[in-house]
């Protein structure tokens, strides 16, 4: 075990307000999870994930109740959840993650962004290839036996573990799984009782894309812009 890699997934920018943005993507995942496995945590997995997810970004109690609420109602929205691919400059992969209930709508502004930036969106499969779709497990390693820890889940799918670090820069335990494994993971997580800050699906780039600073500076305005529309989750990249 050791220093895991991360790609670079906030830029240097942040122009818009982050936790407004996280509580808008929580609120999607929330009304996605309710509609696929109905309104009680306790026997929904992908609801009780959301909800741990909302508690490590600080979203209060009330707005996780009401958003579950307004996901049973009649009129909830119904989200399309779609993956864009394409370029960035410099030839840096770029996965757009989005929800979207107007899909018309969302192509247009991802495509505008990657043409705005020098960039361009390509179509299915063009860069997925240079990603591994993983489940994301990030803990606080204090009072954790590491090792002990890591033989425990190799047995129900770990992949990967090693030391990594949240937005603050605070150390982390970060857990990889490939996807289909993620539920069982989830599971001996929680028959162990370890506390998990988050846990997420993410696309891993297999082959980090190094350059110099002023390039990835473009790199990441263009990726700063795709992350403040409302209709996007989350961006991946291959940006070292």
């Amino acid at each position: 075990m050791g220093r895991i890699f991360e790609t670079r997934k906030h830029t240097m920018f942040a122009r818009w307000d982050r936790m407004a943005k996280q509580f808008t993507r929580i609120g999607k995942d929330i009304a996605i999870a309710v509609r696929g496995g109905g309104p009680d945590p306790a026997h929904n997995p992908a609801l009780r994930r959301v909800i741990q997810n909302a508690r490590a970004v600080n979203m209060p109690k009330d707005k996780v109740e009401a958003a579950i609420k307004r996901a049973m109602g009649k009129d909830a929205t119904n989200y399309e959840q779609l993956i864009y691919e394409g370029y960035a400059p410099h030839g840096v992969a770029v996965l757009v993650e989005t929800a979207t209930d107007n899909p018309t709508r969302t192509i247009a502004a991802v495509r505008s962004i990657f043409n705005k930036f020098g960039g361009n969106v390509g179509v299915t499969g063009s860069v997925s290839f240079m990603f591994r779709h993983m489940g994301v497990f990030r803990l606080n390693p204090a009072g954790i036996d590491q090792d002990d820890l890591e033989l425990y889940l190799i047995d129900h799918g770990l992949e990967e573990m090693g030391e990594g670090t949240g937005e603050k820069g605070e150390p982390q335990l970060i857990i990889r799984c490939n996807f289909p494994d993620f539920g069982q993971v989830q599971k001996a997580l929680e028959d162990r009782n370890v506390t998990v800050l988050s846990a997420s699906q993410e696309y891993v780039c297999t082959t980090p894309t190094e350059l110099p600073e002023d390039q990835a500076r473009e790199v990441l305005e263009m990726i700063d812009r795709l992350e403040q529309d409302d209709d996007v989750q989350q961006v991946y990249h291959t940006l070292a």
